[in-house]
């Protein structure tokens, strides 16, 4: 039997000592997309943000392993390194840093890190832009501060295209279609799913179904009060769209 891509068993966390994730268990294989769909405050957002380690979530109980090995042991740095990526809500605004220049130190460290050879300036650059091209961005978008001035489709473009050239094992889009009209929904959507293989994947985490008609998920979680309440297929979005939560979390 092989093992899971991810593994998460009775993950408890709080921040602000607050408890946030209450007893999480959840078990992704390779080539899967999972969708967590629950009403806000559920948690959804702050499991990502633990899972990949930012700073002020606290662990208090459980166990995540990434690859067979422990993700909780390792530092953020190293978790992106080994693999492992955030599409962000709200991306932050970097002033300063040109995309371009952001984009080719954090594949140049991936790549160190996997030992293989870092690519020069050239070499990356002919990469970039024909990764960029599929997503409809424009060269002259690599010379922009990162994120700085972004519209909504700008931002979640830019998040696809770092999964695009770093090509992380494990992607957790959270809310990757907040703010997207339905063109650019469509674009974000279709670089993710050229991005799918046997050996990667995603965690969806989003309020609506329409973002799961062009992501179809293989598994479907109702996300509330910190763990998941209920699990099933695809349909289970479009019941969720259909009556909402209220029926799941009153017979909890």
């Amino acid at each position: 039997m092989s093992t899971p891509l991810l593994e998460i068993k009775d993950l408890h966390a709080r921040v602000k000592n607050k408890e946030i994730i209450k007893g999480l268990n959840l078990t992704i294989n390779a080539g899967e997309v999972h969708a967590i769909m629950g009403p806000n405050g559920a948690g959804k957002s702050s499991l990502s943000y633990v899972l990949c380690g930012k700073e002020g979530y606290e662990v208090t109980g459980g166990s995540v392993y990434f690859k067979g090995k422990n993700l909780l042991a390792m530092s953020t740095e190293e978790r992106a390194r080994f693999g492992l990526f955030l599409s962000m809500q709200a991306p932050v605004e970097i002033p300063g840093v040109i995309m371009s220049n952001f984009l080719k130190q954090s594949l140049n460290s991936v790549l160190k890190y996997q030992g293989k050879e870092e690519l020069d300036t050239l070499s990356f650059m002919k990469l970039l832009k024909n990764e960029a091209e599929s997503l409809d961005i424009k060269p002259e978008f690599f010379k922009r501060f990162v994120n700085v001035g972004f519209s909504g489709g700008e931002k979640k473009r830019f998040e696809t295209l770092q999964m695009s050239l770093l090509k992380p094992d494990f992607c957790i889009l959270d809310e990757i279609d907040s703010g997207l009209d339905i063109d650019a929904l469509k674009t974000v959507a279709e670089g993710v799913n050229n991005l799918r293989t046997p050996k990667n994947a995603f965690l969806v985490i989003t309020h609506y179904q329409r973002l799961l008609t062009y992501i179809v998920p293989d598994v479907v979680h109702i996300f509330a009060d910190g763990h998941i309440i209920k699990t099933g297929n695809a349909s289970l979005a479009e019941q969720l769209e259909k009556n909402g939560y209220a029926d799941f979390i009153t017979g909890e």
